[in-house]
């Protein structure tokens, strides 16, 4: 693996942030990996860089996961499981598992990043998590250079979380994730407006390939195009809430919208939220919040990280204040 010194991050991060770092290298092979964590080195492993936020520069070797191979590992009449590299596309490995008629992720359709990032974060999006249809990952032990696997119970799967994400955040590197698809699909409609943008599509019986097609046009309707404007999506995470004190935010804010959960919690919009503190479509010396939906913070155009972190916090203050509920960041604030 190539080594290169003091290299700037802004291409590799989708916020824009032009961190550096004092080491920085692509690995392609298990090797790679292997030798960046034997280098002696603090060690940074950076997928697609999309649901990242750099408060600083980076010491030490920063490694871009750049490991690919898509594979069948084994089929059925009903089912089919796939294997595929860290370092691939998400939305790529999304549209070649749709083209063959696989289904199971097109409600995961255009969610930026690499393969690797996605059980990190147990990615979800209109009513489907990674968690539903994850099988099993590996991973090489960035002190011992062992490859382990680990199992769905393993990875400690949460709503956009996972013990990779908190006990094991630095400690491991993963190199391929299996996912099971299923070949008679059962579509995801209820949540969002998927079965709006499909009627408006004029599809009345839809597949998969529509279903992918609908959540596309919708998230490219809300959310900004990093090649654009700097940005990371959706910041925060929807904060989910006891019914009884769900039930008392009620009683002081009727037109407050939310989302009954299974386990008879209450899940609010933190897009709502933070609109309602007046905060969608500020901007704020060189970052702000996004005009088409407040829960995504944009960096204007020459913002550091910290410009962004501090933003992020006087919006978790005023929605604190305003209405008693704390905001956790979806993305990933490194250090």
């Amino acid at each position: 693996m190539q080594i290169e010194t003091d290299v700037s991050l802004q291409p590799y991060n989708t916020f824009g942030i032009a961190s550096r770092a004092a080491h920085f290298g692509k690995a392609h092979t298990l090797d790679d990996i292997r030798q960046a964590a034997e280098a002696g080195r603090p060690l940074f492993i950076l997928g697609g860089g999309s649901n990242l936020l750099l408060r600083s520069d980076l010491p030490g070797l920063v490694v871009q996961n750049c490991l690919s191979g898509r594979e069948v590992v084994e089929e059925d009449a009903a089912s089919v499981l796939i294997a595929a590299g860290a370092g691939e596309v998400w939305h790529e490995l999304v549209q070649w598992t749709i083209d063959r008629g696989w289904a199971g992720l097109e409600n995961l359709s255009l969610i930026p990043g690499s393969v690797g990032a996605a059980p990190i974060q147990n990615i979800g999006a209109y009513g489907v998590e990674l968690a539903d249809v994850f099988e099993r990952l590996e991973a090489i032990d960035l002190a011992t250079g062992r490859l382990e696997t680990f199992s769905l119970s393993d990875c400690r799967f949460g709503y956009r979380d996972s013990a990779f994400k908190n006990a094991w955040k630095g400690k491991f590197c993963i190199t391929r994730v299996f996912l099971k698809l299923q070949k008679a699909p059962e579509l995801r409609l209820a949540y969002g407006a998927i079965r709006d943008t499909l009627a408006e599509m004029g599809v009345s019986a839809p597949g998969i390939r529509d279903v992918s097609e609908a959540v596309i046009r919708i998230r490219r309707s809300k959310l900004p195009d990093p090649a654009v404007i700097g940005n990371s999506g959706s910041f925060f995470k929807n904060p989910e809430l006891p019914a009884s004190r769900f039930l008392d935010l009620q009683a002081r804010f009727p037109d407050i919208v939310s989302y009954p959960l299974p386990d008879g919690r209450v899940k609010l919009p933190a897009g709502w939220l933070i609109e309602r503190c007046g905060w969608k479509g500020k901007k704020v010396g060189k970052v702000g919040c996004f005009e088409k939906q407040a829960l995504v913070l944009v960096n204007h155009g020459g913002a550091t990280g910290e410009e962004v972190y501090a933003l992020a916090q006087r919006i978790v203050a005023t929605v604190e204040e305003k209405f008693g509920v704390r905001l956790s960041p979806e993305v990933n604030v490194w250090p």
